[in-house]
């Protein structure tokens, strides 16, 4: 066996040695400290993925609901693929899914995609409701805002 990488040194040595550690049994040559800190890691990631397809597709939604005038067919992809993203998230990790059904975890997002909105439109953030009018069901069906 070869001398362990340090987390700090190499990243993606310190991965696959510690893979190879697992796999092979070599339970008292794991940092299990970092590998903590890595799972815990990754589970906000996914989160922040979600978070992110949210996002974008809540600002495309106020943006058809305010200036439906200005539509354009890369605005129908982006609700399209972002409703597939947040699908597919939701298939890989199902867990994410309460998420959704967090309405301060929700308004976060629509804060977010409020201030968006507003700098694409040309419009104030007032403009805006301040709470998030659509509900996870309209923000997630494909013929919503069709």
């Amino acid at each position: 066996m070869s001398k362990a990488t340090s987390y700090d040194q190499d990243f993606l040595l310190w991965t696959q040695q510690q893979a190879e550690y697992l796999k092979k049994g070599y339970w008292a040559e794991l940092d299990v400290e970092h590998l903590v800190e890595e799972l815990e890691a990754l589970g906000r990631s996914e989160q922040k993925e979600l978070g992110s397809y949210l996002q974008v597709l809540l600002m495309h939604l106020l943006k058809c609901q305010y200036q439906p005038e200005r539509r354009t067919k890369s605005w129908d992809i982006t609700l399209s693929n972002c409703r597939d993203q947040i699908q597919d998230c939701l298939e890989d990790t199902p867990s994410l899914q309460r998420f959704l059904q967090d309405p301060v975890w929700i308004q976060k997002y629509y804060r977010r995609a409020c201030r968006d909105a507003a700098k694409e439109t040309q419009k104030f953030v007032e403009n805006f409701p301040a709470e998030c009018p659509f509900i996870i069901e309209q923000i997630l069906d494909p013929s919503f805002l069709a």
